[in-house]
């Protein structure tokens, strides 16, 4: 079985998108041509998971409704399970389930579609939250960018006690700073023994 994945890019402050969704700060920070340095993106997802705000904004900032085929450059026939609480319309051609309630009724389904393959959680972070307290993730790989928003969506809106992560690899990848962190399994509070 392959593994559950949320793989991000974030500001050093933790912002995942700012006020209105957009994710123009990690295209000013990958550089002029706007495109990730090679071994930042993932290799080989077999399934994408997202959010309807992370879906919405990839379809208006390439127009994937009018063009299609961009979408399938991007992501190919990948199955997409996209969480959505309103109807959403997809490219044609594209393999988009829209899905909603809770990540825990789903999780069947989103691992039958990866059958051995990886799963990537690609925004945003309360979907990554949800599939953390599902006991559904496996690791946390974050893309750091050199800056800042004052606002806008956080990395990860949940607690995670330093426990529950192990960081496994730390590097340089042009002007980001990479860091995998291994989510361990959490641990059974057990209450004060009387002495």
């Amino acid at each position: 079985m392959g593994e559950i994945i949320y793989d991000a890019a974030t500001t050093l402050n933790g912002f995942i998108a700012d006020e209105e969704h957009s994710l123009q700060w990690l295209f000013d920070a990958a550089g002029s041509d706007g495109e990730p340095p090679p071994g930042l993106m993932p290799e080989n997802p077999t399934v994408y998971v997202m959010g309807a705000n992370t879906y919405r904004w990839l379809l208006d900032y390439q127009p994937m409704l009018d063009e299609p085929e961009r979408w399938l450059e991007a992501y190919g026939q990948r199955p997409c399970f996209v969480f959505a609480h309103a109807a959403l319309s997809a490219p044609e051609g594209a393999n988009i389930r829209f899905v909603s309630g809770e990540v825990a009724e789903h999780l069947d389904e989103i691992r039958e579609a990866a059958a051995d393959g990886d799963i990537w959680v690609l925004g945003g972070g309360a979907l990554a939250g949800e599939f953390l307290r599902a006991g559904a993730l496996d690791r946390i790989c974050l893309s750091i960018a050199p800056a800042a928003l004052a606002s806008g969506a956080p990395l990860l809106p949940v607690t995670v006690p330093p426990a529950r992560l192990r960081v496994e690899e730390a590097k340089v990848i042009g002007p980001f700073a990479r860091v995998e962190f291994r989510v361990l399994p959490a641990v059974e509070q057990r209450p004060n023994s009387a002495l």
